[in-house]
């Protein structure tokens, strides 16, 4: 291979592709660079030469697209090494497909600034879809902090926003391409002086102009159609999951807890939000008759209900539940759940408890249990656990009552990763009947599992501040407010505008949201609560399921073209 092959077949799309992959890293970096969205993959597009062969454009690819994700996805073998790696493998398979299909559509033709949002946009689909979706790392979530261009997100959803994103890239890659391959001897005046051109860039500047003017309407509205909420209170402690998962330290953080929402309640707080599994046994009643008086889940139950009558407080407990049954002729555990309980002022629990229904593959249950039994043990030898910790999902989207004065609250409760998938916000939000059935969201997490610890030092990831910029969509598409109790941070409320809010009426916590990271406090907040049912909350992910086929039909002409070629290929090499 010469020196010239060599540059064009292998250095240049490493380069390219290389170039990608740092932009789409630094897009979601805690500091504002995502206006670099508008090209990040504009290096990827340009170097998917038609003439570049498969055998070179495949592996280099998929090298640089493991390398995006083992990068990006760090803060995941905290938790689970198995996860990790299978997520990183399984995610880098969407560059070559993408590579594909930008190939194919170059050499047809095609306008990049039509197809390229159906190729990028439609792999963001599809991770949403497979592992019970991951919501991560997408276009849009870069211009979280963007009000104007955010609020079209209560119609097509965050991949509405990832499809302006992608026009520009294409727009972008596009006019380089023809730059490039002009062959007159002034290109840059033919470029601009083209139809094709100018027809491109009123596309775009329509579109663009059509969202933030959409945006400004939205915005300007919003007031009209807000109250504020009571009071809530969320508490935030900064326990690493490793110390919390220790037993004997049960006590101490359910004291920790208990004292913080003393605060929250003396500020006058109508609701205190614990975050998830922060109490460390499982205390649903049905368990706790099996259990001894000086057992954990009946002392834990203890506690809080006696906390609750001497403050007339009412809280949100996150905490596990356990189905006791027969098994093998002996009563044991059939069924764990992650779940939510609101304990009422009169120590009394809410029959009604919230199971989380969105469990995160292996963090809360292993993949190939039955299938494929040889890779399910490993996976487990590999996880956190030296047990089975497979739960089982909940299947009621089910709202919580506050009653305060002469007038009765509805809020729902997401927990963990919830808030990151869509269908499920939506779910809640939304009753059978296509009302809104939840006034404002509590989002209960434990993040203590995406830090650092050493040496008493709790370092944060950027999974932290990545959750929170998500959790802004979920505002968006359903015009609902969430306030977010989280161990380790980032707790907060954000607006049904997806606006982060700085500050609150009281409280212990820093002020500017983004420096509640690993942190221990509370604070106490009204959130407003907005009576909009917006396109998105009705009817779904419709735009997805568009994007989804449209990449599956691109990648399929692609693939019958490749074996279309081939044989004319072979014949001219005899």
């Amino acid at each position: 291979m010469d020196k010239k092959t060599l540059t064009q077949n292998l250095l240049l799309p490493l380069a390219g592709f290389s170039a990608s992959a740092v932009l789409l890293t630094v897009i979601q970096a805690p500091f504002d660079v995502s206006f670099l969205a508008w090209i990040a993959w504009v290096p990827f597009i340009l170097v998917c030469r038609k003439e570049l062969p498969l055998k070179i454009l495949l592996p280099l690819a998929y090298a640089v697209g493991l390398a995006y994700w083992v990068g990006n996805l760090y803060w995941l073998q905290i938790v689970t090494l198995a996860g990790y790696i299978t997520f990183s493998l399984s995610q880098a398979l969407y560059w070559p497909v993408l590579a594909v299909c930008v190939q194919f559509v170059r050499r047809k033709q095609w306008p990049l600034f039509l197809t390229a949002p159906v190729i990028f946009v439609g792999a963001e689909a599809w991770q949403g879809l497979l592992y019970t979706g991951f919501h991560w790392y997408y276009l849009a979530h870069s211009q979280y902090a963007n009000l104007l261009l955010i609020q079209i997100c209560d119609i097509f959803g965050a991949l509405g926003l990832s499809v302006l994103i992608m026009v520009a890239n294409g727009f972008a890659a596009n006019v380089i391409l023809n730059f490039i391959y002009h062959q007159e001897s002034d290109p840059l005046t033919k470029q601009f002086t083209s139809a094709y051109f100018w027809e491109q860039l009123v596309v775009f500047v329509v579109l663009l102009a059509a969202t933030v003017l959409y945006g400004h309407k939205q915005l300007k509205e919003t007031p009209e159609f807000q109250r504020e909420s009571p009071l809530i209170g969320s508490v935030q402690p900064n326990v690493p999951s490793h110390v919390k998962e220790e037993i004997e330290n049960g006590r101490e953080i359910l004291e920790n807890l208990i004292a913080d929402s003393k605060h929250c309640i003396a500020a006058g707080a109508k609701l205190v939000a614990w975050p998830e599994t922060m109490v460390l046994a499982p205390i649903n009643e049905q368990y706790r008759l099996y259990c001894k008086e000086d057992s954990d889940p009946v002392v834990f139950d203890k506690m809080i209900a006696t906390y609750c009558q001497a403050d007339a407080a009412t809280v949100l407990v996150g905490a596990s539940a356990a189905t006791i049954g027969v098994l093998d002729n002996k009563y044991a555990v059939t069924e764990q759940y992650n779940s939510a309980y609101l304990y009422r002022p009169d120590g009394t629990v809410d029959p009604q408890r919230y199971d989380k229904i969105h469990l995160v593959p292996f963090g809360e249950y292993i993949p190939f249990k039955e299938s494929v039994p040889w890779i399910y043990k490993m996976i487990l030898f590999l996880s956190p656990y030296d047990y089975d910790y497979n739960l089982t999902k909940g299947t009621n989207y089910s709202a919580f009552t506050l009653p305060d004065g002469e007038e009765t609250y509805h809020f729902g409760v997401l927990i963990c990763y919830e808030d990151t998938d869509p269908t499920v916000t939506r779910k809640i939000v939304l009753d059978e009947t296509g009302s809104k059935q939840c006034d404002w969201l509590v989002n209960i997490s434990n993040d203590g599992w995406y830090v650092f610890y050493k040496d008493g030092q709790i370092t944060p990831t950027v999974e932290l501040a990545q959750r929170t910029a998500i959790s802004v969509f979920r505002c968006v598409e359903n015009r609902i407010s969430i306030i977010r109790s989280v161990n380790t941070g980032i707790s907060c409320v954000i607006e049904p505008t997806g606006a982060i809010r700085d500050g609150f009426t009281a409280g212990n916590l820093p002020k500017p949201t983004m420096d509640r990271k690993a942190v221990t406090g509370w604070f106490a907040d009204t959130v407003p609560i907005d009576s909009r049912v917006t396109i998105f909350s009705r009817f779904g992910r419709w735009l997805d399921g568009i994007l989804g086929t449209g990449i599956v039909v691109l990648f399929a002409l692609a693939l019958y073209d490749w074996r279309k070629k081939k044989p004319k290929q072979r014949k001219g090499k005899k």
